[in-house]
């Protein structure tokens, strides 16, 4: 296992055919709607922003929707609704699984409803579409908008396939499509980041090297939170010795006293996606600058 950034995760190339068919379903139902709410991960506001979707959708009215605002850091949590509102969008965090921020949500919906129907002879239900990444909670928001079970939610990424128009209880429509990840990251670190997170199938991952990756992070970005849930005095020199010393303090031990990195691979990124380690935001918000899909933001 690797110490340098991004080591042999760096270049993943995930594009399979049901992304280009989703890219090509946006485009075509685009003009069937008239707002678009993009769901992205309060934890990486930057790297669960897709560049496609940003360049498909422009010119539309946007609501970006910071999910899972309930594990990522509160305060970086406004600095992002500030950032993020800059480029003419409504901003709201919530955490959809529960429910929280959906009264809030549905009050910005009915404001856009009220403006758009001003300038129509013929008053019409809202229509809308959702748009995300895979795994950033757009089936739960989907979900909580509706009252009902209405899509598959899950915590793999590509859970939910195909087209679905839905019915809102206020009579508005939304339609719902498949989440789209980008022909391939540019910047090993956006990779890193949504694979952190679990936008991307741990199967196709090395977990054991993925976890160190994590591990690094964690040691520069939240070493006391990372080391008072594992009971270790401190970081290591090496981030591979961390991960050894984890593996101690938890008893993560094989036969012939060998360290079980696989079982404290789990174990991280478990901890780290369910918010016990701490409530972790990975990217800094910017400052003064608006921040654009797929774009770095200022640590």
């Amino acid at each position: 296992m690797s110490n340098t950034k991004g080591g042999n995760l760096g270049t993943i190339n995930w594009y399979p055919g049901h992304m280009k068919k989703t890219r090509e379903l946006i485009q075509e139902n685009l003009k069937l709607v008239d707002t678009v709410i993009e769901v992205i991960d309060a934890r990486i506001p930057v790297s669960s922003r897709n560049p496609i979707i940003d360049e498909i959708v422009s010119g539309k009215d946007r609501i970006i929707v910071l999910n899972k605002s309930d594990l990522s850091d509160e305060a970086e949590n406004r600095k992002w609704e500030k950032a993020l509102s800059k480029s003419g969008a409504l901003v709201i965090s919530m955490n959809c699984m529960k429910g929280a921020g959906v009264s809030g949500l549905i009050r910005l919906l009915e404001k856009e409803q009220n403006r758009k129907n001003e300038a129509r002879a013929v008053k019409k239900p809202l229509r809308m579409m959702i748009v995300g990444v895979p795994n950033v909670g757009k089936s739960s928001l989907i979900n909580r908008l509706t009252g009902k079970k209405s899509a598959q939610t899950g915590d793999r990424p590509g859970v939910t396939r195909g087209k679905q128009w839905l019915a809102l209880k206020n009579g508005m429509q939304l339609l719902d499509t498949p989440g789209i990840l980008w022909p391939k990251f540019e910047d090993p670190e956006i990779g890193l980041n949504l694979a952190f997170c679990g936008s991307i199938k741990d199967e196709i991952m090395d977990t054991a090297s993925l976890a160190l990756e994590l591990i690094g992070v964690l040691s520069e970005r939240y070493p006391e939170m990372l080391c008072e849930r594992y009971g270790i005095d401190k970081v290591c020199e090496t981030h591979l010795e961390t991960m050894e010393a984890i593996c101690v303090k938890r008893g993560f031990i094989l036969p012939g006293k060998r360290m079980d990195y696989d079982r404290c691979a789990r174990t991280v990124l478990d901890e780290f996606r369910s918010a016990k380690i701490g409530r972790i935001t990975l990217e800094a918000a910017p400052k003064g600058e608006e921040v654009k899909a797929g774009e770095d933001s200022d640590d």
